[in-house]
Parts: C-alpha cells; sequence; structure tokens
C-alpha cells in the first residue's frame, strides 16, 4: 500500500512544507490575483506536463495520471520529498487537497471559490464548499480540501 503526504508547518510569517505523491499544496496570497500551486504531483503524467510534452487537458484525461513515481510505503524504501518555504502575510490562504478534488475543478475554479469565501468570515465553510462543488464535477476519486487563512 502507498500514502501521499502533503504536510505544512506553520511560524510566525513562514510556512514550511514536505510534499510526497500526487496530492497537492495551493498558495493564495492576499495581495495577487492568482493562486499557485507550490507542490509538483510525483507522476510521470506531471513530469510531461510540466517540461511541455502534453498539455493541461491531456495530463487530466491521460489514462495513466494517477500513477505515482514517488509515495510513502510500498516498495519505497528510501523517498526524496519536495521541501519548499513561502514567506506569508496576514490574510494568506493555503489549501492542502488530495488530486481527487482537482479532478473536477481548475485551478482557477478553485481561486473563485476560495477567495470570496474565506473572505465571508468564520462562519463560512470553504473547505467543504470545494469538496462539494468538485463532487458535482467528477467525484470519482477521494476528496479532501483543508483551508488554512493566516492571522
Amino acid at each position: 500500500m502507498e500514502a501521499t503526504l502533503s504536510l505544512c508547518w506553520f511560524t510566525p510569517r513562514w510556512m514550511y512544507f514536505a510534499h510526497i505523491g500526487d496530492s497537492r499544496i495551493y498558495y493564495l496570497p492576499a495581495r495577487e490575483a492568482g493562486i499557485k500551486q507550490l507542490s509538483q504531483d510525483d507522476t510521470h503524467v506531471d513530469w510531461l506536463f510540466r517540461n511541455g510534452q502534453i498539455n493541461e487537458r491531456e495530463a487530466r484525461s491521460h489514462p495513466r495520471r494517477n500513477v505515482l513515481q514517488k509515495a510513502l510505503g510500498g516498495d519505497n524504501q528510501f523517498v526524496d520529498p519536495q521541501l519548499g518555504a513561502v514567506a506569508y502575510e496576514v490574510g494568506d490562504i493555503f489549501l492542502l487537497c488530495t488530486d481527487g478534488l482537482v479532478e473536477g475543478l481548475y485551478d482557477n475554479h478553485l481561486f473563485e471559490l476560495l477567495r470570496p469565501l474565506v473572505s465571508a468570515g468564520a462562519n463560512a465553510n470553504p473547505a467543504r464548499r470545494l469538496v462539494e462543488e468538485s463532487l458535482k464535477k467528477d467525484g470519482r476519486d477521494n476528496t479532501t480540501a483543508l483551508v488554512i487563512q493566516t492571522a
């Protein structure tokens, strides 16, 4: 059995992360209009996409898009995780999600759903909204989201 890992550690003004697999970590700076994928999928299909050999639509429909090259467990005795750090400001947003969430939603959809919901206040549940929208559009894979707004 293999598993993915997206780990974030928050300190004052810095978020450090480690990542293995095809779950994802996204960053939405409060002062910019956009979303950035911090982690890279550890799949051959994502490697093809990052290197311009296939486009996003081809990557999303590729029959081997979920075949991992790196994962925890299974025959992977030693793994080399992606590591990184992001300096953040108050109001920035981080999204940790499984690959099932992005099967149904493109990055621009994530941004459109997150930005107004997080600014709506503490009663809003942006993670639930993301999962519900993803399930409406696809719903074939595990779908999990965690949304963190920095204070």
